[in-house]
């Protein structure tokens, strides 16, 4: 049996109503560590979920990795490339590599009777990756790009169908600006929406061989191709066995293949995505703070109320770090007791807003309507392991107090 954890059990669920004047104090170090905790875990599912969101929303217009002709002047006015089989199937055999699909992409003006839009037309072939766009389609349906016919319809953003007056089904006309100015007229055969402003005012989706009919290419030239992985988190390892595969070499004309990742094509974003990361540190420094101090405060109101009791184990001849593991004993009880009500309350919270979405946001700032939640299992036991060791070794000083307690003395006043 040990000693001083069976004393620390007896001192915890010890019932000595109004006698026991450390019970308020005690009470409000544990809602301190449970508030801490709650705030804690909705912070981390919060921004987690935020920088998801955000995230899967910019590769789900641009991809994880693109590859472009290398003599882009970084827009969407792109030069033509080649690109081959041997490189998308010695591509496709690259670990951790999804999905392949090629592009045509040409700047334009959509124009009807009362207002004008720039955009970007996006063609895309058989092999597009609908997933994303099915995901955020609210009116309409995806392209059948499997005829033999290229057929002028597209999908549109809800912003630019807003901003346009058009609706399903609607015709409207765009104009591309080259050697002449050409016209085509494309019908809205699905409205998307994904909340996302700064792309969503610009992407129009039609079949690959519209776009590159506008570009006047032949059928084997394009405008890049982009790359999907499994994981985000294979990035960076993946990125370099594309660049190693395909960087030092040319398609049929000459021309060297340019391999850029979804952070270098938006470096804006990802930099404000990662200062979100310093937020997070600093909700979880203060309230570790608040939480511990509040745990000082309750472990010396507890040492104070057991000085009698220190100074009879002292006359016993229990050593001071014996005493001690009683109250630090007593201490996990308590801070386990608030992380379990830390964790009851911050999970509910966030399970509430992940199935129910009751607390919104103004998606022009935010890039979506509602505060978005993702639930990391491993973060989430991290952070309740790395709550309690911090609390523990927090007070591990305010204990040094009961070495300072004499035994003859306590008898003296007693």
């Amino acid at each position: 049996m040990n000693l001083e954890y069976f004393i620390a059990k007896r001192i915890h669920f010890e019932k000595k109503g109004e006698k026991n004047v450390s019970r308020p104090a005690v009470r409000i170090a544990t809602i301190g560590i449970a508030v801490g905790v709650a705030v804690m875990l909705i912070a981390i599912a919060v921004v987690i979920g935020f920088k998801q969101e955000i995230r899967n929303k910019t590769i789900g217009f641009g991809s994880h990795i693109q590859i472009t002709n290398f003599d882009n002047n970084n827009s969407y006015e792109m030069q033509p490339i080649r690109m081959s089989d041997t490189l998308q199937n010695q591509l496709k055999a690259i670990p951790n590599v999804r999905h392949i699909q090629r592009f045509v992409t040409k700047p334009g003006i959509i124009k009807t009777e009362n207002d004008f839009q720039g955009m970007i037309l996006k063609g895309v072939g058989p092999e597009f990756d609908w997933s994303f766009f099915k995901s955020n389609l609210i009116e309409g349906e995806i392209l059948n790009l499997n005829d033999s016919t290229p057929v002028n319809e597209a999908i549109i953003s809800k912003s630019i169908a807003d901003m346009m007056g058009l609706k399903l089904g609607d015709s409207f006309l765009t104009y591309f600006l080259q050697d002449q100015i050409r016209a085509r007229k494309f019908t809205v055969k699905g409205i998307y929406s994904t909340n996302f402003a700064d792309y969503d005012k610009l992407f129009v989706i039609t079949d690959i061989r519209i776009a590159q009919r506008l570009n006047g290419w032949d059928q084997e030239y394009f405008s890049g191709m982009e790359i999907l992985i499994t994981d985000f988190n294979y990035l960076d390892g993946v990125s370099d066995q594309v660049y190693a595969l395909a960087a030092n070499r040319f398609d049929a004309e000459g021309n060297g293949y340019f391999i850029q990742t979804i952070r270098q094509l938006n470096p804006q974003i990802f930099s404000w995505l990662d200062l979100l990361d310093m937020n997070v540190w600093v909700i979880l420094l203060l309230m570790l703070a608040v939480a511990g101090f509040n745990m000082i405060s309750g472990l010396l109101i507890l040492i104070l109320e057991k000085t009698n009791m220190i100074g009879i184990l002292k006359s016993y001849g229990a050593g001071n770090w014996s005493i001690r593991k009683i109250f630090l004993y007593e201490s996990i009880f308590l801070i386990g007791k608030g992380m379990l009500w830390g964790n009851i309350i911050g999970l509910l919270i966030c399970f509430v807003q992940y199935q129910f979405k009751i607390f919104p946001l103004d998606p022009v700032s935010y890039y979506t309507s509602t505060v978005p939640i993702t639930f990391n299992w491993l973060y989430i036991v991290l952070l309740n392991a790395g709550t309690l060791i911090v609390s523990v070794l927090m007070l591990i000083g305010p204990s040094y107090l009961i070495s300072k307690i004499s035994p003859a003395a306590i008898m003296r006043y007693e």
